[in-house]
Order: C-alpha cells, then sequence, then structure tokens
C-alpha cells in the first residue's frame, strides 16, 4: 500500500469515528429532551452515564488526529481536514459534557416543564438542537455554505436566550419562593448558550478545513 493511499484510508477511518462521536453526542441530546417531555427519570438518568462513552470517543478521534500528523506529516488541505477533525472533537466533546449538565439539573428540578418557567424555552431548546444538527452536518459533508448559515443562525439562539432571562426576572418578581428553581432553569439556558456557540465553532471549523481561513483570517 502506497503512503498516499494509507493516509487516505487513515483519514477515512478518523473521520467515521468523528462522525460516529457527532452523532452520539447529538443523539444524547435528542434524548434527554425526550425524556424530559415524557416525563422519564430513568432516561435522564441514562444521559448521566454517556460521559464516559464521548470522552472515549474523542481520545481515540484525538489520538487518530495526532497519529496522522506525526506520522504522515500531511501538507496543505489535507492538514487542514485533520486540525479541524482534531479541534471539532473538542467542541462535541463539550456540548456532551453540557448536556449532562443539563441532567443534572433537570433531575434537580424534579423534571418539571421548562415552560412553566418560560414560554420560549422550548423554543430555545429546539433552536439550539437544530444548530448542532446544521453544524455537524455542515462539517461532515464539507458544505462552506451550510456553515455560514449556522454562523448566521446562532443569534436566534442568543436572542432566545435573552427572552427566557427576562421571563425568569418577571416569574421572580411575581414569586420570590421560586428563585433556586430560576436560577437552576437560568443555567440550562446558558448551557443551551454554550451549545449554540460550539455549533457556531464548528461552522467556523469547516469553513477553515476548506479554505484555511478562519474567522476572515488567513492561517493555514
Amino acid at each position: 500500500m502506497s503512503p498516499r493511499t494509507m493516509f487516505e484510508s487513515e483519514l477515512t477511518q478518523l473521520r467515521e469515528n468523528l462522525k460516529q462521536m457527532c452523532f452520539h453526542v447529538e443523539a444524547v441530546y435528542d434524548r434527554l429532551f425526550a425524556a424530559l417531555e415524557n416525563g422519564d427519570e430513568e432516561g435522564v438518568l441514562a444521559i448521566l452515564e454517556q460521559d464516559s462513552a464521548t470522552r472515549e470517543m474523542e481520545k481515540r478521534v484525538e489520538a487518530e488526529c495526532l497519529a496522522l500528523i506525526t506520522r504522515q506529516q500531511p501538507m496543505a488541505k489535507d492538514l487542514r481536514v485533520v486540525s479541524a477533525s482534531l479541534k471539532v472533537v473538542t467542541d462535541i466533546q463539550r456540548v456532551g459534557v453540557h448536556v449532562t449538565d443539563m441532567a443534572e439539573l433537570i433531575l434537580r428540578l424534579r423534571l418539571q416543564e421548562l415552560s412553566g418557567f418560560s414560554g420560549n424555552l422550548p423554543g430555545m431548546v429546539r433552536a439550539t438542537q437544530h444548530l448542532l444538527h446544521s453544524a455537524i452536518e455542515a462539517f461532515l459533508h464539507r458544505s462552506t455554505e451550510a456553515a455560514r448559515t449556522v454562523i448566521e443562525g446562532d443569534d436566534e439562539v442568543d436572542d432566545l436566550f435573552n427572552l427566557v432571562k427576562n421571563d425568569l426576572v418577571e416569574l421572580l418578581k411575581k414569586d420570590a419562593a421560586e428563585v433556586d428553581d430560576c436560577i437552576d432553569v437560568l443555567m440550562l439556558a446558558k448551557y443551551l448558550e454554550k451549545i449554540g456557540d460550539h455549533a457556531v465553532n464548528v461552522g467556523e471549523w469547516e469553513i477553515f478545513q476548506e479554505t484555511g481561513n478562519m474567522r476572515e483570517t488567513r492561517i493555514l
């Protein structure tokens, strides 16, 4: 097997493992809010066990990226692909951590419906879910156009976060006894906002792997 053929084979395996990790984390996000909607406490508890699996996937992809860089010494576009994958795996792992954090908050909130705290929260959950899915698809299918749409779409998540925050302030004005739960809900909304930020990062790394530019600055 020629060095180029070996490199392409290893790169294909890397992208397959990264895809599996992305799909895994996305599925965990979906299962968390499905469990909340169904009042399934066991389903929420199961999310807490997913963190170790995500970390193992992260380590595998990182090892493959570093092996490709050190053994194959890729140049130009190939190096961008490997470098972008190494960055994306970190963002996806952080998304997984945030999902676990949200599961803990949902348990602490006794699986209360989020709409009871803010009518904007279910919409924020869906908007963040869509943004994450779109970012993953953009990176895996190598679409800079889709990646730019993801970056623009983060404004919706940010706007919804501000609306949720305002709703919680109004709720506390009416019933100060809700303060602990409102703080937990605000933290949950903040995690959703952070997931949106990670989705934007994935979109930006897609643009980088195609162009070598990161936020309009030439890097590689």
